[in-house]
């Protein structure tokens, strides 16, 4: 297939005209059919990845159900999420592991929807203090043989755990977690500048959507931020959605950081795609007025996100983000930070030729390729 007359991204030039070629399922130098795609009018960016979200149309990946698993990869890939790698919440040992083992099964049966690229387990090791819509019922000490099980029930899946660092025994942890090649990211916590630090040099790579759940960032108590911020193989998680991050720190993140180092996360909830209402969450419940979610009981306790990551591009669009950096941050960077970057994330010769065709006016979707084939909508 050739793909024609759009504004194709790339991540050192913004966006080119130039065509897409595919041979089956891969993008080619040349067409390998005589199939012609007019994309004339649109931007043609790569199937994002989103690796910080929870569910969506009803559904939880911690429920830990094929059938719930697959609407939400179902429900991913129509709004141009092609890769996922969505997150379990505080549980107890053996819930962990029936979701490590179900998104193991999904990933064997392949049953169309985003491709499950991998497991985040931002809980069970973080901080009471910092635990927000977390179940503090289940939280549980920084514990290397814990995620090494998980890890095998996961069969290798698990690529992201968020952990608070001034918990005993973090170093060792994120030491343990990077030889089961996962990768560290901060969070739920309330570590100092220097805790942060510490754990950076140790290993950890990524900071938990950043500013929400960790110390605020100050001249004189940097936290959490000012150290991801200081060690230049860290990305920094955004929530993009309007309501957890305001549009002026959004703005100041991307300079602060440079767009190679955002990852836009939706850190989207089972009520994603659905009506206003309470829903189950974690053991808890939650309330959502608009797309704005918070603890029943507790409106100043935000509990997640409503909104996609193709909202959340356009959303930070809307706040003043070049469009390429937005497109970048919720597509290559996440992928490199799974490692998925060598098949995903640009729209290179030899990566898989999943795609999404953005409207140039206001960014709707007008098609999804999915390795080579067109997305039914």
């Amino acid at each position: 297939m050739r793909i024609t007359g759009g504004r194709v991204f790339d991540p050192e030039q913004g966006f080119v005209r130039r065509d897409v070629c595919t041979d089956g399922a891969l993008i080619s130098a040349a067409s390998g059919d005589d199939r012609v795609l007019d994309a004339s009018g649109c931007y043609v960016i790569p199937g994002l990845v989103d690796v910080h979200f929870h569910g969506c149309v009803g559904e939880d990946f911690s429920d830990a159900t094929p059938e719930g698993l697959q609407r939400i990869a179902d429900f991913e890939l129509s709004q141009g999420v092609t890769y996922i790698c969505p997150a379990g919440m505080t549980l107890p040992e053996d819930q962990l592991t029936a979701i490590c083992k179900n998104a193991a099964a999904h990933r064997k049966n392949n049953s169309g929807g985003a491709e499950l690229a991998g497991v985040h387990l931002e809980g069970p090791f973080l901080c009471m203090a910092k635990k927000g819509a977390q179940n503090g019922a289940f939280l549980h000490d920084p514990d290397g043989a814990m995620l090494h099980r998980l890890q095998e029930a996961a069969e290798g899946l698990v690529k992201l755990v968020t952990l608070a660092p001034e918990q005993p025994g973090s170093l060792d942890f994120i030491r343990s977690a990077n030889a089961d090649g996962v990768n560290v990211s901060l969070g739920h916590t309330t570590a100092d500048y220097e805790t942060a630090s510490a754990a950076y040099e140790a290993g950890a790579r990524q900071a938990t959507h950043l500013f929400n759940a960790m110390p605020p960032f100050t001249h004189r108590e940097p936290g959490v931020v000012g150290a991801a911020f200081d060690h230049p193989e860290v990305r920094a998680e955004l929530i993009c959605d309007g309501i957890h991050i305001h549009p002026s720190v959004v703005r100041a993140v991307f300079q602060l950081f440079g767009a190679g180092r955002v990852i836009l996360i939706s850190d989207s909830l089972r009520a994603t795609g659905m009506p206003d209402g309470v829903y189950p969450f974690g053991g808890q419940e939650i309330e959502v007025h608009g797309n704005r979610a918070t603890m029943l009981g507790h409106p100043e306790t935000l509990a997640g996100s409503v909104t996609s990551l193709m909202g959340c591009v356009r959303q930070a669009v809307q706040f003043g983000i070049p469009l390429a950096d937005a497109v970048r941050a919720a597509s290559l960077n996440p992928a490199r930070s799974i490692g998925i970057d060598e098949y995903a994330g640009t729209l290179d010769v030899g990566k898989q030729a999943t795609l999404v065709l953005l409207d140039e006016k206001d960014l709707s979707i007008k098609g999804i390729l999915q390795r080579g084939e067109a997305v039914v909508q």
